[in-house]
């Protein structure tokens, strides 16, 4: 869910010169500054062009005519005031590594409006490392200043998830703001009191302090929303409702405190009463309301289980978005590849990437694997570092290479299921069974695999990326890992992400993040439970692919993961089975298909870690009534179990023991209805039929689909059912890989 939040503080003109100036400077300082506040750019820059001929070595004076010239061309050269800065820098000699005493905070606004900038273009480490420096000295600074500062640390801590670093600060501003009031009032009711110029500047003063205790507050709810502290965020919406009222930021706020409770009505009713076309727009604020408005509509209906009308409402809000970028001058299909002509302040406002990933995540969802697939892929190209994301595009390459499987789980496993064709009539009529899966659609036949396109080479390339971007060995830690990675949260750049140095680091749990934007970053468990996914999406890929040696290897790891759920387990010894019978190690292979081994099937963790509702409004959905298991899945133990005895039963074919093959066939069949036998299972009794010469028996298994009870077994079957990894309800964007039960034919 996305939040209107305030900008950070306006750039700083620094008016004050250095000690031992002459009067005549100081007037013409003053005469600049004056006219600055007032508009009057060009009559600024006379004035400063003429305090610099009396002094050309005041660095302050070049400084503030870059900033006079920013404003006066509508903040729209962010570029060139980056450079004059990084320039006037360099002639200082000084950097931010630097900063280490007082006499340094005289480069103070130097510094700042670096940061400010950085800001702006998403370069949020540097601003954060300059930011972090300036709050070590800020004790001499003027209180509007300080403030500044603070307020663009809160920022910038909330947009790289580092909720409690930012509560901190906004103590820190509690206590400022009101030492700045009690001082300020104090000063008034002494000196001027009879003034009635003083009681308009006390009333402007008074309001403004409100107005900062009004963004401090909704700050208080942006960071509770990421730490999922309902009861406090709770408290906060009151404050915010208070001293907002029903503006669009306090009901953009309730409106997400609202979906984090699954209260989805209310927060659709909340966003509805927003007068979102009161809202000054991007040019002013950098915000879009119109898109966030359209996308967080599409996250609650996500929640809800409505892909489709949350698709609808995603593809609003790339609209707006584009519609805004089109409004900023760029017509390179929203993104902004350069800086100039653009203002500063509108720099943050396209969020098409972010859009794309959420449209991908539903397309998914919605089964359009393809249309998904492009979406991540260009999403992927600024969150690369994201491993839920890889995860994602391998999922879109696994579902549109089923082929024809998706249709035999419908219903009853008919006759299609077992026939691929009919030759010939009456006599000489043919029945063509069929002997190799469709399932592994070949997209990149003659090109190299890294190319982007969704086939399974370049799943497996994917799911490489997946594992890298985690941190090893995690699983086997008994204590939190405190080793040399970094954590650290992305923030985008027109190349790709910058990593803030700065992280939040651990929780009182002593959880390491790892960066997953745009959404929240991923903690240890949220991490254990992506690796197993990856790992049983890979043993699947390696299976398609032919290679079994690495398709056991996947599936070992798996099944010595700590913590596992119980689908994942089952696929696990499935996976793992069907890799040894390729490699013909069928005792080992028997191991793995031993009924016992199934205990559970649940599908994940709970709902209550679930890691939804960014403030950037990634798409994080809450588990509903609107998800359920793939009707191809094992929807209990007992059919868990028929499963693996129907591959055991090949298993034991293979191996020529054909009494037991026909005992797990018979056992199998008995555990679940007539329907939900799969059309492996019906090839094995026709091939048992066959090889036992019972020719009109095996005419009667196809005719009538169904086994029947006198099933001799021979050797070598065609039954290895694998279904599709089943993606558990882990705290990431729970993608339900459509499954179904299909094979890998063994020549």
């Amino acid at each position: 869910m996305a939040e209107t939040g305030s900008d950070v503080g306006d750039m700083k003109h620094d008016s004050v010169s250095s000690p031992g100036i002459s009067d005549q400077e100081k007037e013409m300082a003053t005469n600049a500054f004056e006219a600055f506040k007032a508009g009057s750019y060009d009559e600024s820059l006379k004035h400063l062009d003429s305090l610099q001929e009396l002094n050309k070595e005041d660095y302050k004076v070049t400084m503030n005519k870059a900033i006079t010239e920013f404003y006066k061309s509508g903040q729209t050269t962010t570029s060139t005031l980056k450079q004059t800065l990084i320039t006037l820098k360099n002639q200082m000699h000084t950097a931010v590594d630097d900063i280490d005493g007082l006499d340094d905070v005289e480069n103070s606004i130097l510094n700042y409006n670096q940061a400010v900038i950085h800001y702006h273009m998403r370069q949020y480490s540097e601003s954060i490392s300059i930011g972090e420096k300036l709050y070590q000295f800020l004790e001499p600074f003027e209180e509007k200043f300080a403030q500044a500062i603070c307020f663009l640390l809160v920022d910038l801590y909330l947009l790289t998830f580092q909720p409690e670093k930012a509560l901190h600060l906004l103590a820190v501003l509690e206590k400022l703001t009101v030492k700045d009031g009690n001082s300020k009032n104090g000063k008034g009711e002494s000196t001027y009191s009879t003034n009635k110029e003083s009681s308009s500047l006390k009333a402007e003063f008074t309001a403004m302090i409100e107005a900062a205790k009004s963004k401090m507050h909704q700050y208080k709810v942006r960071a509770y929303i990421q730490m999922k502290s309902l009861k406090a965020c709770k408290r906060e919406i009151k404050s915010v409702m208070n001293t907002s009222g029903n503006s669009a930021p306090s009901l953009f706020l309730k409106s997400n405190f609202e979906y984090l409770r699954g209260n989805y009505r209310k927060a659709v009713k909340l966003l509805n009463s927003s007068n979102i076309a009161e809202h000054p727009g991007p040019l002013k604020t950098g915000e879009c309301v119109r898109c966030m408005f359209w996308n967080n509509l599409g996250c609650i209906h996500f929640a809800m289980g409505k892909h489709n009308l949350g698709l609808f409402y995603f593809k609003k809000a790339l609209q707006e978005n584009d519609h805004v970028c089109a409004q900023l001058g760029d017509g390179s299909n929203g993104q902004a590849k350069k800086f100039t002509g653009i203002p500063m302040c509108a720099l943050l406002a396209n969020k098409r990437y972010e859009l794309l990933y959420n449209c991908g995540i539903q397309l998914l969802h919605i089964g359009r694997p393809l249309a998904a697939f492009e979406c991540l892929m260009e999403a992927v190209q600024v969150y690369h570092s994201n491993p839920r994301l890889w995860l994602r595009l391998a999922e879109c390459c696994i579902t549109a290479n089923k082929g024809s499987s998706e249709q035999e789980t419908k219903g009853l496993p008919s006759k299609k299921g077992i026939v691929q064709a009919v030759v010939g009539q009456g006599y000489h009529r043919k029945i063509v069974l069929a002997s190799q899966s469709a399932q592994n659609t070949i997209y990149s036949e003659g090109q190299s695999a890294a190319i982007p396109v969704a086939s399974m080479e370049f799943a497996a390339i994917c799911l490489r990326n997946a594992l890298l971007l985690l941190p090893e060995h995690q699983q086997h830690d008994s204590k939190p890992d405190n080793g040399s990675k970094s954590c650290s949260q992305s923030g985008t750049t027109e190349s790709g992400s910058e990593t803030s140095d700065a992280c939040s680091g651990k929780t009182q749990e002593g959880d390491k993040f790892i960066p997953a934007a745009p959404s929240s970053p991923l903690r240890k468990q949220e991490v254990e439970n992506l690796r197993c996914s990856i790992l049983a999406c890979s043993a699947y890929v390696a299976l398609a692919l032919g290679d079994n040696l690495m398709a056991l290897n996947h599936a070992e790891k798996l099944l010595h993961q700590t913590k596992l759920s119980g689908s994942l387990k089952f696929l696990g010894h499935l996976y793992a089975a069907e890799a040894l019978i390729s490699l013909d190690r069928i005792s080992d292979a028997i191991a793995h298909l031993n009924p016992e081994n199934v205990t559970d099937v649940s599908l994940g963790v709970s709902s209550s870690e679930q890691d939804q509702g960014s403030d950037k409004g990634d798409l994080e959905p809450v588990e509903s009534s609107g998800k359920q298991t793939p009707l191809c899945y094992p929807s209990s133990v007992s059919s868990a179990r028929a499963t693996m005895l129907f591959n055991l039963g090949s298993a034991y074919c293979l191996r020529s023991e054909y009494e037991k093959a026909r005992k797990c066939l018979h056992q199998a069949a008995s555990m679940v209805n007539t329907k939900e036998i799969p059309p492996e299972a019906i090839l094995l009794g026709v091939y048992l039929e066959l090889q036992n010469g019972n020719t009109q028996l095996a005419l009667q298994i196809i005719k009538r689909n169904q086994l029947l009870p006198s099933v001799k077994p021979a050797s070598s079957p065609d039954l290895r059912k694998k279904p599709l990894p089943f993606q558990s309800s882990q705290p990431v964007q729970p993608i339900q890989t459509p499954s179904s039960f299909t094979q890998v034919q063994r020549k």
